[in-house]
């Protein structure tokens, strides 16, 4: 691959002049973005196994899920970063609209359904789409779009507009409400200013405003939000107080898990085990205690290491973009992809409240496997597919970028 230094161009902003290179563009087969697609693989074989464990009758439907995540994978694997950058707002834009959409009152019940209360899904007929899921791909776009040529994220007042981005789509999901999916976001958004090289002090201090803004906010959470939390408390502690009711779904999953011993159970076993333990949404937000107690402790150890070989190949295609979109989206995407993994399992096996939180890959669902799915061809995207034209060098700083207010 050849390179060639260009003329100096000034960056957005009027910041100093930052040296462009070209390059011949050329797909990088080699690339670590094969062990995160890899991994996302053999998760959907497992989830395709556990979801046919109590539910056989939706394998084949996620089966054809599955096709359809892949071609969404394929299809923005071959894009330029230029047009990824060119959709990111557009599709920012329309996903809000959808988030709004849904908390809209007078909208009909067979255009928004509402699930336990939660108005998540709109009736597209043949499907149910989620815009909270389309929101995770806005979000990752639209900041890399906009840290990729700036540096005024170097001082605390520049963190706002990126923050602003993840807080405002946060926001309307936490109105659905959508608690799981709502805490993604922002620590997606700071794992991207990391990376793009915010200082540690200003995201400190942002952390410790985020969690003075939590707690005065914690009024406005639902009544079954709230006692969702308080269950957990309880189940930490061995209180039973809340068994019967608010906190079932976690006991039942803890039993489950501690079933599931070493090695597991074997499919019909487990699966009569899951039956009479009446645990709900085994197949989507419980599949991680479907898993254990169908494959054991290895099972869930194994779960663990192919989300965390999803990680490592994540990380390493950032660190092998020069770039500092595809720097940026590689870090969003797997910071995403790793914090729903925390998220859902550890709810599963009580250490977080119960959100409603789907495991990547592995639950069932069409919008969450799209989606996921959709982060895996970005990966793709940023390893295979390095910059055609200009590309600047990644997020490098000096003394003169900190001056200044």
């Amino acid at each position: 691959m050849s390179r060639s230094t260009s003329s100096l161009v000034r960056p957005q902003g009027g910041l100093r002049p930052a040296p462009q290179r070209t390059w011949v563009s050329r797909v990088h087969w080699a690339t670590p973005a094969w062990l995160c697609f890899a991994a996302a693989i053999i998760l959907t074989c497992i989830g395709l196994a556990a979801i046919g464990t109590t539910r056989p009758e939706l394998v084949a439907k996620q089966g054809a899920l599955l096709t359809v995540g892949l071609i969404a994978a394929a299809l923005v694997v071959w894009p330029s970063h230029r047009f990824l950058q060119w959709i990111s707002w557009p599709m920012l834009i329309f996903v809000v609209l959808l988030l709004i959409f849904l908390l809209m009152p007078g909208v009909p019940d067979f255009v928004v359904r509402p699930r336990n209360g939660a108005r998540r899904w709109i009736n597209l007929v043949v499907t149910d789409l989620q815009p909270s899921e389309l929101a995770k791909v806005a979000v990752v776009l639209s900041i890399a779009s906009w840290l990729r040529f700036r540096r005024n994220h170097r001082r605390l007042r520049g963190l706002v507009p990126p923050l602003l981005i993840a807080l405002l789509p946060m926001g309307l999901v936490l109105l659905e409400p959508d608690l799981g999916t709502a805490l993604l976001f922002l620590p997606t958004a700071i794992a991207m200013l990391i990376a793009a090289g915010a200082k540690m002090r200003d995201l400190l201090v942002i952390g410790l405003l985020g969690l003075l803004a939590a707690g005065a906010m914690t009024p406005m959470l639902r009544p079954h939000q709230r006692d969702r939390i308080l269950a957990m408390w309880a189940q930490i502690r061995g209180d039973t107080s809340y068994v019967d009711d608010i906190g079932y779904q976690g006991q039942r999953a803890m039993t489950l898990v501690g079933a599931g011993g070493l090695s597991g159970h074997g499919e019909h076993e487990a699966a009569r085990l899951l039956h009479w333990n009446h645990l709900p949404e085994e197949h989507n937000d419980m599949v991680f205690a479907v898993i254990i107690t169908r494959w054991g402790l290895l099972g869930g150890l194994v779960t663990w290491a192919l989300f965390a070989v999803m990680a490592v190949g994540g990380l390493l295609v950032a660190a092998q973009c020069r770039e500092a979109f595809g720097r940026l989206v590689a870090v969003g995407a797997t910071t995403l992809l790793l914090a729903q993994m925390v998220v859902n399992t550890g709810m599963t096996i009580g250490l977080m409240p119960i959100t409603g939180m789907t495991l990547p890959f592995v639950s069932a669902g069409g919008s969450s496997l799209v989606t996921v799915w959709l982060l895996i061809g970005l990966l793709l995207n940023v390893g295979l597919r390095p910059p055609s034209r200009l590309w600047r060098e990644s997020f490098e700083f000096g003394p003169e970028d900190d001056a200044g207010g």
